[in-house]
């Protein structure tokens, strides 16, 4: 089965960074897009980052110029590079990978999610 494996998660203080990754494992024929999202609780869960096999990119707004999302496909990897921290980024950062099958169908997979919190 697909299975996506998320670290990086943990606690820092506002300003700091953190560095998630992603990783992809199974029978995976190639990958169409991978991308993070993130929820707390009594919200809506959001985009935060996406990035395609063409390495085309999308962010949202409130985390443009603070966020980098890159890929490696090759390695079924996905990282999110975070910085300028804020409190309000605390929430369970998931990992999302629509993949190609060897048949030709396509198919989202989440990952189990890794908790962020900023705090002082």
């Amino acid at each position: 089965q697909i299975q996506l494996v998320e670290s990086g998660g943990g606690l820092v203080q506002p300003g700091g960074s953190l560095r998630l990754s992603c990783v992809a494992s199974g029978y995976i024929s190639s990958i169409s897009t991978m991308a993070w999202y993130r929820q707390v609780p009594g919200k809506r869960r959001e985009l935060v980052a996406s990035i395609t096999s063409s390495d085309t990119t999308n962010y949202a707004d409130f985390v443009k110029d603070r966020f980098t999302i890159s890929g490696n496909f090759a390695k079924n990897t996905v990282y999110l590079q975070m910085s300028s921290l804020k409190p309000e980024d605390t929430a369970v950062y998931r990992c999302n990978a629509e993949l190609i099958h060897y048949s030709g169908s396509f198919m989202d997979y989440w990952g189990q999610g890794t908790q962020v919190t900023v705090s002082s």
